[in-house]
C-alpha cells in the first residue's frame, strides 16, 4: 500500500444503465437498475479507487457489502456512484457509498474490501484447488 491511501479519499463514477444493467422479470416497461448490477458497480468503484493508491501486486476482494437500494433508475439513465475510504484497519478498508441518478439519491451503504497479495492468494487459492480435486483446473 501507498502512503495516499487514506481516510477521505474519494471517487465518483458514472454509471450508464443498459439494458444488461437492468431487471426483466417486470417486462420491458419496468427495466430499471438491478440492485445486482449496482452492487458490482459499487465494488468495481471502491476496487478501482483502492487499485490508485496500491502497489504492484497488490489488489482487494470484497468482504461485505451493507446496501440500501433506495429508487429505481430508470434503463438510458446515468447514475452517479460517490465511494469514499472511511476506515482502514491494516488491510482492511471500509468505504461509504452514496448514488444519484440526477433525480434522486439511489442508494446509501457500506462496502468492505480486503488488500491481497496477488501471488501469496494465487498459492492459497491452488493449495485449497487441490484439496478439492480441481488442482487440474486451475494450472
Amino acid at each position: 500500500m501507498k502512503p495516499s491511501l487514506q481516510p477521505g479519499v474519494s471517487s465518483t463514477v458514472k454509471v450508464g444503465i443498459d439494458r444488461e444493467r437492468t431487471i426483466s422479470f417486470m417486462g420491458e416497461k419496468a427495466r430499471v437498475y438491478a440492485t445486482p448490477s449496482l452492487v458490482m458497480d459499487i465494488e468495481m468503484a471502491c476496487r478501482n479507487l483502492l487499485l490508485q493508491h496500491l502497489d504492484a501486486g497488490e489488489d482487494s476482494v470484497g468482504t461485505r457489502v451493507e446496501i440500501d437500494h433506495l429508487a429505481a433508475t430508470l434503463l438510458g439513465m446515468q447514475a452517479e456512484i460517490t465511494v469514499t475510504l472511511a476506515e482502514l484497519q491494516g488491510r482492511a478498508a471500509t468505504f461509504d457509498v452514496s448514488g444519484n441518478d440526477g433525480v434522486e439519491p439511489i442508494c446509501r451503504g457500506r462496502h468492505m474490501r480486503f488488500i491481497v497479495d496477488v501471488a501469496k492468494t494465487e498459492q492459497r487459492l491452488a493449495a485449497k484447488a487441490q484439496k478439492a480435486g480441481l488442482a487440474a483446473g486451475l494450472a
